[in-house]
């Protein structure tokens, strides 16, 4: 099975180039069109919903290991930079991450952060928790 992280925005956002070597990439992985489909219903609140990796989802909690832990923290940090320079005041992203077919089954925790006043050491990001980045 393979880890998925989606996000959901209310704003289009440009799909990576398939050739870029940047830590987080907004586009297609692990997800075809229903498992989208399935987060948009289930979990998301937006109208715009993508997937979001680099071969593995982004989880951050005490269960997972430190390489894990470490590699989601880059992830999440730079998928944050990346969503502020479309996101206007008062707008939001959410985030949820989850096993591929999973996406409709229900959410474990929900979680809201502001997007550029969290300490990434101190957050928990385990799966099936949608967690809304604030504006």
């Amino acid at each position: 099975m393979s880890l998925a992280s989606y996000i959901g925005c209310n704003v289009e956002i440009p799909l990576s180039d398939d050739d870029s070597n940047d830590v987080i990439l907004i586009g297609n992985c692990f997800s075809d069109e229903v498992h989208r489909i399935n987060v948009k219903k289930n979990q998301l609140t937006t109208d715009y919903v993508y997937e979001v990796s680099t071969h593995w989802g982004i989880n951050i909690s005490e269960y997972t290991n430190q390489r894990v832990r470490t590699e989601s923290r880059q992830k999440l940090i730079r998928l944050c930079e990346i969503m502020d320079e479309y996101l206007g005041k008062g707008d939001y992203f959410e985030l949820y991450t989850c096993w591929i077919g999973e996406e409709y089954e229900e959410r474990e925790g929900e979680l809201t952060i502001q997007l550029k006043n969290f300490d990434i050491d101190k957050i928990s990001i385990p799966e099936r928790t949608v967690v809304r980045f604030e504006k």
